[in-house]
């Protein structure tokens, strides 16, 4: 990509971000809450940008009066002070080529959603809902790690330990963006807790990891949404057993079925299905749109299929394999105490690269 047409791309980006910054104290848009924290949101996003231009912007004017100096100048020691002088800014164009590369790839514009994240036991019987509580219990760590706040909305437990299926909502700074690659079959190998003759057993459980979707993203009609009451089950206080404040939520076209237990109130519980109904829905337009662009670029991170196997956990070894990006890790206790910091940058790094090369293609 030649200088005139990086300027020109950041130009572009300069124009929007002055737009946006007029938006964001226009009276009728802070009164807006949703636009103005959206727009704030762009603001944020559009600043390294900006500032990434006028870095480049100050080395280009910088080099052409160098090359001018050396060109023009009769003064010896001017000339190789402007010398080395180019050298420098010739280097630190080659690093501001690299990290607005990087910057001008398109964002997903969900990565700055909340999320729905739904583990669920698959394969496997007891060990799979044994596997969900350590998935749910790795994935914990690190949202604490990270500040996010996270409110479970429905349990399933399982039969002897753990959970058939466990659903929450995390909630705090581009959590969509850092947990999208989660979807899929995590597939276990290890030992079972009830296996006396140390056989190593295969099981397997699914993550949803769902965008949370507002009214502006999916327009969902109530008509179409059938609701059930029924007396909530397992752990939860006096409250459970006496009312029936349990809210099984069924999407008619599709037969999409959302169930939501863990609240006291009915109203509580419905607010909570709906809102795992919506995004569940969205979730489909997502998938369709990420399997169409993963097939255009035959995609190996983001393939919008969540039936597909994409990493595995051998205890007997101690390594995490993720199929998608062939990468395998040894640290496994840190990773099951939910250091997985660096599989989720690798995994950000692969899809980066595919619209890199995507977007070379296209030039």
């Amino acid at each position: 990509m030649s200088d005139s047409s990086v300027i020109s791309k950041l130009e572009e980006v300069v124009i929007r971000f002055e737009e946006v910054g007029k938006q964001i104290v226009d009276p009728d848009v802070i009164s807006d809450m949703k636009r103005y924290v959206k727009l704030n949101r762009e603001y944020k996003d559009l600043s390294p940008v900006v500032e990434a231009y006028k870095n480049y912007k100050d080395v280009i004017d910088n080099i052409s009066s160098a090359k001018d100096i050396i060109k023009q100048e009769n003064d010896e020691e001017f000339r190789e002070m402007a010398k080395l002088e180019l050298e420098e800014l010739l280097l630190k164009k080659e690093s501001l080529d690299e990290e607005i590369k990087w910057l001008l790839i398109p964002k997903d514009p969900n990565d700055n959603k909340n999320v729905i994240m739904e583990i669920r036991a698959g394969t496997g019987g007891d060990e799979a809902c044994i596997f969900v509580e350590d998935v749910y219990r790795m994935f914990s760590m690190f949202f604490k790690e990270k500040g996010w706040s996270v409110e479970v909305i429905n349990t399933n437990e399982g039969t002897v330990k753990g959970f058939k299926e466990i659903s929450m909502n995390i909630s705090g700074e581009e959590v969509y963006g850092k947990l999208k690659f989660e979807s899929g079959v995590h597939r276990v190998q290890r030992v079972p807790e009830t296996e006396s003759q140390g056989r190593v057993h295969t099981s397997a459980i699914t993550v949803a990891v769902l965008p949370e979707a507002e009214d502006v993203d999916f327009e969902l009609d109530l008509k179409d949404v059938k609701k059930d009451t029924f007396r909530a089950s397992g752990a939860g206080g006096q409250h459970v057993n006496k009312t029936e404040s349990a809210v099984r939520l069924t999407h008619l076209p599709t037969n999409t079925v959302v169930e939501c237990q863990d609240g006291r109130s009915q109203h509580k519980n419905y607010e909570k299905a709906l809102q795992v109904l919506r995004s569940r829905l969205y979730q489909v337009e997502v998938e369709k749109q990420e399997k169409e662009r993963a097939e255009q670029r035959k995609s190996l991170v983001s393939t919008g299929d969540r039936s597909a196997k994409i990493r595995t956990y051998n205890y007997p070894q101690g390594r995490i394999t993720d199929h998608r990006i062939g990468k395998t890790m040894y640290n496994f206790s840190h990773f099951m105490n939910g250091d997985i910091h660096e599989m989720i940058d690798a995994l950000i790094m692969a899809e980066n690269a595919e619209k890199l090369k995507a977007g070379a293609e296209k030039e």
